[in-house]
């Protein structure tokens, strides 16, 4: 075995021995119902309850159409936040005039919780999911259109040049130059904008959903199916950390000179 196969498998090893040690505690915490004043472990269901009752859902029915609904609302609203934040993203990052004319109002809608807009939603779209999928299309489109304009401005401004020099258009330098330069941080406001669209969607879930992961989580919640609660939390964080992953594996698939970058140094 070569020193770095020994070097991936004792890192392999050392997370899953870790993993171990935190469901180990979390298992004697809620069997003894420990009781430590602020933290209190009495009605906390133990990883075994909570393996019953995942094995239980996915033995029925329900799990395909919670997690469809859920997928489906993040894919939409996901898919138009990231053309809309992209494309607004290029154009504040590339055009002063664009960024005074649309920054003020997007810096004004920025820092208001994907929460206050639930009421909002439920009265502007005619239908509760509309409603909840635009709720996950304003999760992800800051975070996308910030790393976007971000990436766009520290494009090296003597790469532009070069290219002006040699005679290429506006339109080639943003697709030859400017595009493959800021694919890195877009790529990354993709995946960040992925995460704030699954909690987005799962608040979202709660107030006016009826079938989701989200809805699902509050239902167990409301019917005292405590290992059902935990159920949904993992599900929610797996089917979250699974679709970031994905799209940082093909980010990378598709900005192949960003990896020889980071190999130089």
């Amino acid at each position: 075995m070569t020193s770095s196969a020994r070097s991936s498998l004792a890192s392999w090893l050392l997370k899953l021995t870790s993993i171990a040690a935190c469901l180990l505690v979390w298992q004697a915490a809620s069997k003894f119902r420990i009781n430590l004043g602020v933290v209190t472990f009495t009605n906390v269901p133990a990883p075994t309850d909570v393996l019953e009752a995942a094995v239980a859902l996915a033995q029925s029915s329900k799990v395909f159409d919670h997690v469809s609904s859920s997928l489906r609302r993040v894919g939409v609203g996901y898919v138009i936040a990231a053309c809309l934040g992209i494309a607004l993203g290029l154009a504040v990052g590339r055009s002063r005039r664009a960024a005074d004319l649309l920054l003020p109002p997007l810096e004004l809608l920025r820092p208001i919780p994907a929460v206050a807009w639930i009421p909002l939603a439920v009265l502007m779209f005619p239908s509760s999911e509309a409603s909840m999928i635009y709720i996950t299309f304003i999760g992800a489109l800051f975070p996308i259109l910030l790393n976007t304009v971000h990436g766009v401005e520290n494009v090296d401004a003597r790469l532009i040049a070069s290219a002006q020099s040699l005679g290429a258009s506006r339109g080639a330098i943003l697709r030859e130059v400017v595009i493959p330069a800021a694919a890195p941080s877009i790529v990354t406001g993709l995946a960040i904008g992925m995460g704030t669209s699954w909690f987005c969607l799962v608040t979202a879930e709660m107030i006016s959903g009826q079938f989701g992961i989200g809805y699902y989580t509050w239902e167990s919640y409301i019917l005292q199916n405590y290992p059902d609660i935990v159920v949904g939390m993992v599900l929610i964080g797996v089917l979250g950390m699974g679709s970031s992953v994905l799209l940082r594996w093909l980010g990378a698939r598709l900005t192949p000179w960003n990896n020889l970058e980071g190999a130089r140094r």
